[in-house]
């Protein structure tokens, strides 16, 4: 069994992202060669775009911080009227896709946007909010930042609250408490949520498309295999750095969980959140309203859009409408029945192979079990440009038995790229789930007759079905919003998911009300599907947004 898995995920995971390494490296004589690697960098816009990747992802993580800090200190050290709204409003840029918020960032901040057309009314004068890199980090900070606020939270959460005590016997308080003792024991946990976060922003190629921003590294892969070709070598290399940057930030990501350990050791107790009442958590809540706010606002201008039919150079839409509505219910609801299919049966791959694999890695005692392991973590360091580019490589041209045709052109080839990419979250679940399951169970049913298939089928598997229920949710509603592969994979406008049609209708003026009602649709299914997530995996699964 572990070699069958072994060989699916190769074939699905491994083979592709070598073939992309390999096209990097190789020569024209078919020998090994640094020469493509070195010309990367003799490049000016390569160049120019690997250091904007770089500062993209460092100003989303400055930023993020500046934002998703401050609201962990506020959820875990203060206890205040309203707090649970206030952990869910935090959260809840999550549950808009990247992409989708940045068509109603330029709809409310771009340059004919609501706030620059009350500035120049009221002042004279327009913000650059949303021209070139600039919208691209503010978009990615204000959707991001959840993951580093989350992180931070855990870990202060953790921190032994005798040490916090101490620090006040010694005469240290507020700001200098914070700064010289909670926030370097829950240096880790940040420093994780900041290297998830570094991941997401490298990977983003819907949101540099949208706002039409071509001089990042994803945005660069995409545009050398779709203008040049699958024969450009530039393509490959690029997609190459794209995976060693993305090593590295997942290397100093598990390496940053693997020192939360002494910030919680040996805890005497339980931290008191410290109440706060009257003026006191007014201020609170204003604070949290000031870095907040921000980031909700493409919850309310992407429902606007979806309801107007003409809204350009006003501050709100002049004319109002449920047609756009009526057009991807009625009209055009290919994208959105696709989606469902695509992302279902992703997510049903991903359950019943991150079950087989789970119970390998705990139960099983068989060869190959670290190289399981292994191949079904790499996921979540390759890009989903990368991923794409390298089954476009591989399985362009190749004739599925069965198919008729080529792999490549058949809607197959999106399930492929979203269980393949979502594999880790249910291997994680299962794997969790799994743990918590006392093997005497198994034993017992093994004793009573049942085979290995039997007891993991009758006993094991229904014990841990919350777990998976709940990785197969976080691999459907990811995948129902992915686009850095889809948008390279699709085969035909009619075969094409839901965030694939969001990207086509908003290519024109005319099909923004459309593009935003998908995208309604979108944060639906994202936000109901994260939801219940949240539910299954609160007794046992850990944090959702954590490797």
């Amino acid at each position: 069994m572990v070699l069958a898995l072994l060989l699916l995920l190769s074939a699905g995971i491994l083979y592709p992202l070598l073939q992309v390494l390999g096209v990097a490296i190789s020569s024209d004589t078919g020998g090994l060669t640094l020469r493509h690697l070195a010309a990367f960098f003799r490049r000016p816009l390569f160049v120019e775009s690997l250091i904007n990747t770089l500062l993209t992802g460092f100003l989303a993580v400055l930023f993020g911080s500046m934002i998703g800090v401050p609201l962990a200190v506020l959820t875990v050290r203060y206890a205040l009227r309203g707090k649970a709204v206030l952990q869910t409003l935090a959260v809840l840029p999550l549950v808009i896709p990247p992409f989708v918020g940045a068509v109603a960032f330029q709809q409310i901040l771009g340059r004919s946007g609501m706030v620059n057309l009350w500035l120049l009314e009221t002042f004279g004068t327009t913000l650059p909010l949303m021209e070139g890199l600039t919208g691209v980090v503010l978009v990615q900070t204000l959707h991001y930042f959840p993951f580093i606020m989350v992180n931070t939270a855990a870990a202060l959460a953790g921190v032994d609250p005798s040490l916090e005590e101490a620090a006040r016997n010694l005469g240290s308080s507020g700001f200098r408490l914070f700064r010289r003792v909670l926030l370097p024991l829950a240096l880790p946990g940040y420093a994780a949520g900041a290297l998830i976060t570094f991941i997401r922003v490298i990977d983003d190629l819907g949101t540099p498309l949208m706002l039409n921003y071509t001089k990042l590294l994803a945005p660069q892969a995409y545009l050398r295999v779709t203008t040049v070709g699958l024969t450009d070598v530039d393509g490959y290399v690029i997609c190459v750095i794209l995976v060693v940057l993305s090593v590295l930030a997942l290397w100093g990501s598990k390496a940053a969980l693997g020192l939360t350990e002494y910030a919680g050791r040996e805890r005497s107790a339980e931290a008191e959140p410290l109440a706060l009442r009257g003026a006191s958590a007014l201020a609170a809540w204003l604070i949290a309203a000031l870095l907040l706010g921000p980031a909700l606002l493409p919850h309310v201008g992407i429902v606007l859009l979806s309801l107007s039919k003409v809204w350009s150079l006003t501050l709100l839409p002049t004319v109002y409408t449920l047609g756009n509505y009526e057009e991807i219910l009625f009209r055009a609801p290919g994208f959105i029945w696709n989606t469902l299919r695509y992302a279902l049966l992703a997510a049903a791959v991903d359950v019943a192979l991150g079950a087989a694999i789970a119970w390998l890695l705990l139960r099983g005692s068989v060869r190959g079990r670290g190289w399981l392991d292994v191949i079904a973590t790499m996921p979540l360091a390759i890009p989903g440009v990368v991923l794409a580019v390298g089954y476009l490589r591989v399985f362009h041209g190749w004739n599925f038995p069965g198919l008729g045709e080529p792999l490549t052109a058949t809607w197959l080839i999106l399930v492929l790229a979203y269980a393949m990419r979502r594999l880790p979250y249910t291997v994680r679940s299962a794997y969790a789930a799994l743990q918590q399951l006392p093997l005497a169970l198994e034993e017992a049913a093994q004793n009573l007759g049942a085979n290995r298939l039997r007891t993991f089928t009758r006993v094991t598997a229904p014990l841990m079905a919350r777990g998976l229920l709940a990785g197969g949710l976080i691999a459907f509603i990811t995948s129902a919003v992915e686009l850095s592969s889809t948008i390279l994979l699709v085969p035909r406008i009619e075969l094409g998911p839901l965030s694939y049609g969001i990207y086509v209708y908003m290519q024109s003026a005319v099909g923004r009300g459309p593009g935003a009602a998908l995208g309604v649709v979108a944060i639906v299914l994202v936000g109901c599907g994260t939801w219940l997530a949240h539910r299954l995996a609160v007794r046992g699964t850990g944090p959702l947004f954590r490797l």
